[in-house]
């Protein structure tokens, strides 16, 4: 069987440093287990190291301490991602604010990712998203793509 193809967006990897979000941050380690072992095939855009790169210290060292220990396949904004993320925008998915968040999920579509994996509840992890990028991935000819937190992932 194929492995799965994740894309994860910042927030699940800052959450591996969020005291004040216990439960989630236990779940981001329990992932980050498998993801040291290998069991999915990664990936990580240059939106979401941009964004850790705005991290302040110690936080910022640590978490390039902790993607150092992960196979990762480095993705690029792309023309193709920035018109997905437009099409996301348009279609009224993620508020027009939101477009780093529907950058990632863009990107997530041209990189043939299965699954993006968010913590972020408000823009990505939710039905309004999830049914925008749907219509939008069908009617561009790219296949479905799942929004989990990681959370789900152990149902996966």
């Amino acid at each position: 069987m194929k492995r799965l193809k994740i894309y994860l967006d910042t927030s699940v990897i800052s959450h591996l440093d969020a005291p004040d979000a216990p439960d989630q941050q236990e779940d981001t380690f329990e992932l980050w287990e498998k993801l040291k072992a290998g069991e999915y095939d990664i990936v990580v855009s240059d939106a979401t190291m941009d964004e850790i790169d705005r991290c302040n210290e110690p936080k910022y060292s640590y978490l390039m301490s902790e993607l150092a220990k992960i196979s990762i396949e480095d993705a690029e904004k792309t023309i193709e991602a920035m018109r997905l993320r437009d099409l996301y925008l348009a279609i009224g998915g993620l508020p027009k604010k939101s477009d780093v968040d529907a950058l990632h999920l863009a990107i997530a579509t041209v990189y043939n990712c299965d699954i993006v994996l968010s913590w972020n509840f408000k823009h990505i992890v939710n039905y309004r998203a999830m049914t925008a990028v749907e219509a939008v991935n069908t009617r561009e000819g790219y296949k479905p793509i799942r929004i989990l937190s990681p959370t789900m992932m152990k149902e996966v």
